[in-house]
């Protein structure tokens, strides 16, 4: 079995050596750190996501510090959804898109005051885009990379652990806000967001020296709540339609080809450096969108692309696909083209084990 090789290059996370003790068996490369993606099987982790709660190492999901007095504007040129009505305490998900309005990446944005902004991003190297445009623009801005690492607490009784920890208090955070909270003297932004729909919080861990004590913290705590370590799994994800950025979309993608029109405010995000390609689109609709499809058959691992095919058209392509045991089905995610998008399209998905048939469904499970 192919191993990672040690590197400078991929870095450990604070929370490794806990990672590791909690019998990691597979990682992947994320923002060149170590990301954990699995511990028992997927199937394991999966059902144990739904029923009690995780504590995941998500410190790949990198920081973009913003900060100066043209934090604001920078902020705004870098995505299409409009930020005027942002308050600090707040987190939105912001796609971001370069000047053809192509999909950069699809982080989270969290507004601490009116002159400084965290950006969690997907894996990609966002740091360098953004150092760009406002060298470009000659902003009045500083963007680097902070010493913060996120923690996630994920699964129906992460309120639980996490108030045992934190206090009764973060039970009150209302979904995609935040506040800070205390943790052996250091203050810590807690935010009700995170990569699953079975709910719960991530944890801003700023100060590498923090990452094994809290994590320790929450082990010990939940205990009797059956806490595990876990990771995003990839049949929940694909379930709840949570896409990944560089498997789902990439740069090739607008916003809306991958269904997130909604956060896109095109008309009143002035500044937006994608604007005018957005502008396009927006009127035009997109010919191609991210559909759920169910497939048939006891399928390969979905480690590459599969054309989407009517007959022996191609009309789009399978970007994720896993067997779903609450489902009993193989659900996937797809690009496909609007004469094929419809519900109940019939189709059919070519893989490295030959042809399955495929339906498009008329929206993810959960």
């Amino acid at each position: 079995m192919a191993v990672i090789a040690p590197s400078r290059r991929v870095r450990r996370t604070p929370f490794s050596d806990g990672v590791e003790a909690a019998g990691v068996k597979g990682y992947t490369v994320y923002n060149h750190m170590l990301l954990p993606t699995v511990f028992r099987s997927v199937e394991e982790d999966y059902r144990h996501l739904k029923e009690a709660v995780q504590v995941w190492d998500v410190a790949v999901e990198r920081q973009v510090e913003v900060r100066g007095p043209d934090a604001g504007r920078l902020m705004q040129m870098l995505t299409p959804r409009d930020l005027r009505g942002m308050l600090p305490g707040q987190c939105y998900y912001v796609p971001m898109v370069d000047e053809t309005g192509g999909m950069l990446n699809d982080p989270v944005a969290l507004k601490l005051s009116e002159d400084r902004y965290w950006i969690s991003i997907a894996d990609s190297d966002l740091l360098f885009w953004v150092k760009g445009i406002a060298y470009g623009f000659r902003l009045d801005v500083m963007v680097d990379e902070p010493d913060v690492s996120p923690l996630a607490i994920q699964g129906p009784k992460a309120d639980e652990l996490a108030a045992r920890v934190f206090g009764d208090g973060v039970r009150d955070i209302r979904f995609f806000r935040y506040g800070w909270f205390d943790f052996e003297g250091t203050s810590f932004v807690v935010a009700r967001s995170g990569y699953s729909k079975q709910g719960g919080f991530e944890i801003y861990v700023e100060g590498t020296e923090h990452g094994m004590p809290l994590w320790n913290a929450l082990m010990e705590a939940g205990r009797d709540l059956d806490v595990h370590a876990g990771c995003p799994n990839l049949i929940e994800r694909i379930e709840g339609g949570l896409l990944s950025y560089g498997n789902d979309m990439t740069r090739s993608n607008t916003p809306h080809e991958c269904g997130l029109g909604r956060f896109c405010s095109t008309q009143t995000a002035i500044g937006c450096v994608g604007r005018d390609a957005l502008l396009r689109v927006a009127q035009e609709g997109p010919i191609r969108q991210v559909r759920a499809l169910s497939i048939t058959g006891d399928l390969p691992p979905c480690d590459r692309l599969w054309p989407v095919l009517a007959g022996d058209e191609r009309v789009g392509q399978v970007t994720s696909c896993a067997w779903s045991p609450d489902f009993q089905t193989n659900v996937a995610i797809g690009m496909v083209r609007m004469t094929h998008w419809d519900p109940g399209t019939q189709l059919s998905v070519e893989t490295q084990s030959g042809r399955f048939d495929a339906e498009v469904q008329a929206g993810f499970w959960i």
